[in-house]
């Protein structure tokens, strides 16, 4: 069993893509880190992904090259262990896990990452009760794993299931489910070469480089189509497939469409943070995710001074957005360090 030192300068709480680079950027500057994922694997979210947009670059290949960079560098790490409180003491924090450690740290560093929407939530959807109703999530494990299955000849792929939604609790925007539903397509499509591909959205919001091309490519070269619809009601036929009653919203007209899919592309929520002491005035947002000191001039300071968050524990984002936020915010830890 490794031996941990007891005090850190630096504590990084999740392992994924934003807690590693950060962890990286430190050990250039000679910072002590630790890093607690509560996975039994560094790499987050990436590890249950199968390829990555809009390269369609195999998402195993990033996370091990840099764990391999993590591990080179002998920056230590658990893993299958979660902070479960944090406590002031003096100008430091105590933190605590539930497997029973205690590190003292100068500063913390808050990227344990998003949960995905609970879809069952959505009870008109049919998740939990149609085995065919799946979420974005388990279809890349579908695709990742190459697992044996029927063959689909419909598939039908939801957008901002649990996002921009007043019932769900969530009137942000997961940023997201756009691209991540133009890739699936596109994926499904590939995979099964003679099924129908069908989006539902609400309206498509292509923002970053090569995402609206991206979806040209998912028409034109795929025959994907996209309908601007709300899904109102999913039910079962007695052969398994799916009826969807959808509103499409450019006509006005209902429509009923059979699938034998339907695929969710489940929100981004806040994660669950540590319990605090009553000393910690850590402040959220609206949407519940953390909420920098200031968005304009130090977006990775806390409202708790020695308290630092980065990638999507302060919103959505894109992974190559939360690996120059994990930088950023390395360096303004270093900032804070140095003038302790």
């Amino acid at each position: 069993m490794r031996a941990y030192d007891t005090k850190y300068q630096t504590i990084i709480i999740g392992g994924g893509i934003a807690g590693m680079t950060a962890a990286l950027q430190l050990y250039k500057f000679g910072i002590r880190v630790l890093i607690i994922e509560k996975e039994d694997n560094l790499g987050g979210h990436l590890n249950k992904w199968y390829k990555l947009f809009p390269g369609f670059v195999n998402a195993d290949e990033v996370v091990s090259n840099i764990v391999s960079e993590i591990n080179d560098k002998r920056i230590h790490n658990i893993t299958s262990d979660e902070v479960i409180s944090i406590d002031s003491i003096y100008d430091n924090y105590i933190v605590k896990t539930s497997s029973g450690h205690s590190f003292e740290a100068e500063s913390v560093l808050l990227a344990q990452g998003f949960n995905t929407f609970d879809p069952t939530k959505k009870e008109e959807y049919g998740y939990g009760l149609y085995s065919n109703v799946k979420t974005s999530v388990e279809v890349e494990k579908i695709l990742k794993e190459h697992s044996n299955i029927t063959i689909p000849k419909r598939i039908g792929l939801i957008h901002c299931v649990g996002s921009r939604d007043e019932k769900a609790g969530n009137l942000h925007c997961s940023k997201l489910c756009c691209v991540s539903a133009v890739k699936q397509s596109i994926e499904l499509k590939e995979r099964f070469p003679d099924a129908e591909v069908i989006c539902f959205y609400i309206d498509l919001r292509m923002f970053d480089n090569g995402f609206e091309e991206l979806y040209m490519e998912a028409q034109v070269e795929h025959g994907i189509k996209f309908i601007r619809g709300r899904l109102s009601e999913c039910s079962e036929n007695i052969d398994g497939s799916l009826v969807l009653k959808v509103q499409d919203t450019l006509t006005g007209l209902p429509m009923n469409v059979s699938v034998d899919w339907l695929v969710l592309m489940v929100g981004k929520e806040a994660a669950k943070l540590p319990n605090l002491d009553k000393s910690i005035d850590l402040k959220l947002a609206p949407n519940r995710f953390v909420a920098p000191e200031n968005i304009f001039y130090n977006p990775n300071q806390t409202s708790q001074p020695g308290i630092f968050c980065c990638g999507t524990v302060s919103g959505p984002k894109t992974i190559h957005e939360s690996a120059a936020d994990a930088k950023a915010a390395a360096m303004s830890i270093i900032d804070y360090l140095n003038r302790k």
